[in-house]
């Protein structure tokens, strides 16, 4: 944690002062009591206690308190705009596919999005438990290989009449139309332009634009006996920013929404996909009212323009719904002095297995410590014990610094640091309780949520990953 343009290190200067002069402190989500950080209310020091670190902490009601958040939001958006189509929900199950995470999202009365075959054996899953009923929205995403389109197909067959799988090619349909036995109905995905810093002109995913006219005429008008198309989907990698190609994106998609509805009119919805940043520092600032009231804004205007209805509006919330429910704790084991510059203190794991994203695309997670926060600062390098260089966190999203607390000496307590709002794709992509780098484990995995009598309860989901567990999957 860090002040713009702040000293290398003030003396007689703690790190609470420090936090308290660079940000409004506290806030949601973040306090201290006794010198401990607490983390939506909850005790992390007293979690370090019981379950020791490095520690995974899920907090589930965060996700519940998001999903109402943003339909709120929406809905005095709508009502502000006199909007006259509905809002959708669905979670998108990619970024977090654990049961706890997507059963506590069901509770909040949303939907779901899936992107590959396995996806389907989880609705069947919830289904099965009774979580889900066949009333359910299913957006299927996704680039469709056969067993993809053949769980889909059973899904419908079966009676899930609110399936719909969103076209990614235009051989989809076809593939579709030999295995539905039942008239349902699809969205296509309009391949976004993307945005000028990536190494390519067109999204890979999708169908162009400029060729979704022509393909409906040919091979979906006529056939509404059989297929209909009812949404246009369009997901940009950046999420929902306030910039010039954001809004861009977003015109070229309801104006062919437009386009479509006058000669479409099954056609009843967008899905504006992508997603609302969450927050990686106390100095987050974004407005997501003032976002949805001009997205809402943007698209009744050009429907209006045009003549045409309001489609109703579907999102796909997957780091705004789960990211901001997890942390990932840390102790300090030590500290090393490398050169006049570069001070290290080395944790208890390693990023490259535990926080993939801060290694492989430079992701800021929000950072703070657990304790310590009455001593001085100094400016440290943070770094994982795997035997790798890149194995290391050196700056925040706020500044290219990282400040801690100065160890004590004498002090028995080590220094705890947490990574916050860690939730969204990290155990995905690192491959939870598989082979990490160095054979270092998978930390535990503490959940914090609410028992049947509404009490809040923690208990160990996953143990830290054992040698054997990993030597058997190695083949030993």
């Amino acid at each position: 944690m860090a002040r713009d343009n702040a000293p290398y290190q003030m003396s007689n200067n703690t790190y609470a002062d420090l936090v308290q002069q660079t940000f409004n402190f506290p806030q949601d989500g973040f306090e201290t009591k006794d010198g401990y950080l607490q983390f939506n209310g909850v005790d992390v020091k007293a979690l370090i206690d019981k379950y020791g670190t490095p520690m995974k902490l899920t907090y589930l009601p965060k996700i519940g308190m998001q999903i109402k958040k943003a339909k709120k939001m929406f809905d005095i958006a709508m009502k502000k705009h006199r909007y006259e189509g509905k809002y959708f929900y669905c979670y998108c199950t990619k970024s977090s596919h654990f049961s706890f995470v997507v059963e506590e999202a069901l509770k909040n009365d949303i939907h779901l999005e899936t992107s590959f075959a396995y996806d389907i054996e989880i609705i069947n899953k919830l289904y099965q438990k009774k979580k889900i009923t066949k009333d359910i929205q299913i957006v299927c995403n996704g680039y469709k290989q056969k067993s993809y389109i053949q769980r889909i197909a059973k899904l419908l067959n079966t009676g899930f009449k609110n399936v719909i799988p969103v076209l990614d090619n235009k051989d989809e349909l076809q593939q579709l139309k030999k295995t539905v036995k039942v008239p349902f109905k699809v969205g296509i995905r309009v391949a976004a332009e993307e945005e000028p810093t990536f190494p390519f002109y067109t999204s890979r995913l999708g169908v162009r634009a400029r060729d979704i006219l022509e393909f409906y005429v040919d091979k979906i008008e006529g056939n509404e006996d059989r297929f209909q198309l009812k949404m246009l989907h369009i997901f940009l990698n950046k999420g929902i920013k306030d910039d010039i190609y954001y809004w861009s994106e977003l015109s070229k998609i309801v104006n062919l929404y437009c386009q479509l509805r006058k000669i479409c009119p099954e056609l009843d919805s967008i899905n504006i996909g992508g997603g609302f940043p969450i927050k990686h520092s106390l100095g987050f600032e974004y407005d997501y009212q003032f976002m949805i009231n001009e997205i809402v804004g943007t698209i009744k205007k050009q429907c209006k323009k045009a003549g045409v209805p309001m489609p109703n509006i579907y999102t796909e919330f997957g780091s705004f719904t789960v990211g901001e429910s997890m942390a990932h704790i840390y102790s300090v084991l030590g500290q090393k002095e490398q050169n006049d510059r570069e001070n290290w203190y080395m944790i208890d794991s390693s990023f490259i297995t535990t926080l993939p994203d801060t290694w492989g695309i430079g992701e800021k997670f929000l950072m703070l410590p657990i304790n310590k926060w009455d001593n001085e600062y100094q400016r440290v390098v943070l770094g994982g014990i795997t035997c790798d260089s890149h194995d290391y966190y050196d700056s925040e999203e706020h500044i290219n610094e990282v400040f801690l607390p100065k160890l004590n000496g004498n002090s028995t307590e080590p220094l705890y640091v947490g990574f916050f709002h860690t939730g969204a794709y990290q155990d995905q992509i690192s491959g939870y309780g598989g082979i990490k780098h160095c054979m270092i484990p998978s930390p535990k995995h503490v959940i914090v949520g609410h028992d049947k009598n509404g009490k809040l309860v923690d208990w160990v989901y996953a143990k830290e990953q054992t040698a054997q567990s990993m030597l058997k999957l190695l083949g030993y």
